[in-house]
């Protein structure tokens, strides 16, 4: 619990009558709020598993380089003795 919790609430009320001014002045009600959440989440999911599926192609192809690269540079330092 915050040490003053009579302002955290104050604080909370004030941003929430803000937020939900500028809400109303775009058009936007709780109903319409709640209705379009699930859609929202959807359309969220969708992006992110887009973006992870475009990244990986990429970092497979990076991959193939990197790796063996790596690979040399990590053998011939135990070859070495480092």
């Amino acid at each position: 619990m915050p040490k003053n919790f009579a302002s955290t609430v104050i604080k909370l009320a004030i941003g929430s009558l803000l937020l939900g001014l500028l809400l109303r002045f775009f058009a936007v009600n709780p109903r319409n709020l709640l209705e379009g959440l699930g859609d929202t989440a959807l359309a969220i999911f969708d992006t992110l598993a887009g973006i992870l599926a475009w990244a990986v192609e990429y970092i497979l192809i990076g991959a193939i380089v990197i790796v063996p690269i790596w690979l040399v540079i990590y053998a011939w330092g135990k070859f070495r003795g480092k």
